[in-house]
């Protein structure tokens, strides 16, 4: 018996065999989510009966946890998760942060200092006063913002500002800047050179504009699944996504699968190719492959 310690819980876990314990690590958008963002009732079914059987699956994504868990209703995840590309692991059932990865004062003045050079009005996601926030200026929204903004509405995360003045205030933690790819180009680069930070700029899934993210150097999906995996005493780590910001998740698994809607950067690098996101592909590579563990909670 192997007993995995988390806060105020203890997992015991027994079992079947002698295969290498493994943590499953799933992508979203573009991955598990279909094109409207939501797991097919398929896919609920065979990864929730997986689950209750004691497979050790959970995802990482570049979403929040609100709203991860709005585009995962229904989904059994009785691990923690990994939300913001990295930058925070959770426990999904109570919200509680797990781990953290923060900016520094010099990080965060970097940032601000280049956004103004290149006039760019980012959302910024900060603890301000120890509430996490998405804070933003209304009169620089262009349509990529207001996009984001209608899928959230009613987020309590959400600190609309009139003026700049306060954007950078708080704890930060992570910055999205949406735009056209030429407009975010220069900040990519600089930010991807400096090893201070970890950024990425790709296409939205269905849509025109493009995203450049920026996160401290460690907020990687990477580096959240190596913790994860010490956490939960795994021994090897499986993984599947679609985009970029998969790569560093494909790097550090013992085998990954880029979904057939996935881009060919991935696909390059991938163990092997599976159905697309629209087709089921993670939960019928699992339903075939994934091992089980008998898996109690003792309260």
């Amino acid at each position: 018996m192997i007993l995995v310690s988390k806060k105020n819980d203890i997992w015991s876990i027994n079992r079947k065999d002698k295969e290498m314990k493994t943590l499953y690590v799933t992508d979203l958008d573009g991955t598990l989510l279909n094109t409207h963002d939501f797991i097919n009732p398929y896919s609920l079914e065979i990864i929730n009966s997986l689950v209750e059987q004691g497979m050790l699956f959970t995802y990482a994504t570049a979403r929040s946890l609100v709203s991860a868990s709005s585009v995962t209703k229904g989904l059994s995840v009785k691990i923690p998760v990994i939300a913001y590309n990295g930058a925070f692991i959770f426990d999904a059932e109570t919200g509680e942060i797990i781990a953290s990865e923060f900016f520094t004062k010099e990080e965060t003045d970097r940032v601000t200092e280049v956004l103004k050079n290149y006039d760019i009005s980012p959302l910024v996601y900060s603890f301000v006063q120890n509430v996490e926030k998405v804070s933003w200026v209304t009169s620089s929204e262009n349509d990529g913002i207001r996009r984001y903004l209608e899928l959230r509405k009613g987020d309590k995360r959400l600190r609309p500002l009139d003026t700049g003045s306060s954007l950078y205030d708080g704890d930060m933690f992570y910055y999205t800047c949406i735009g056209e790819k030429e407009q975010l180009q220069p900040v990519y680069e600089i930010f991807s050179d400096d090893d201070r930070y970890t950024c990425t700029l790709q296409q939205e899934l269905y849509r025109p504009e493009y995203w450049c993210e920026i996160m401290p150097k460690k907020a990687t999906k990477a580096t959240a699944i190596q913790k994860l995996k010490k956490l939960w005493d795994c021994e090897r780590v499986i993984s599947f996504g679609d985009a970029i910001n998969d790569i560093p998740m494909f790097r550090i698994s013992d085998e990954c699968y880029a979904v057939g809607n996935a881009v060919d950067e991935l696909k390059k690098i991938a163990t092997g190719v599976i159905g697309g996101n629209e087709e089921d592909g993670v939960a019928k590579w699992l339903r075939e492959h994934a091992k089980i563990y008998d898996t109690i909670r003792i309260n």
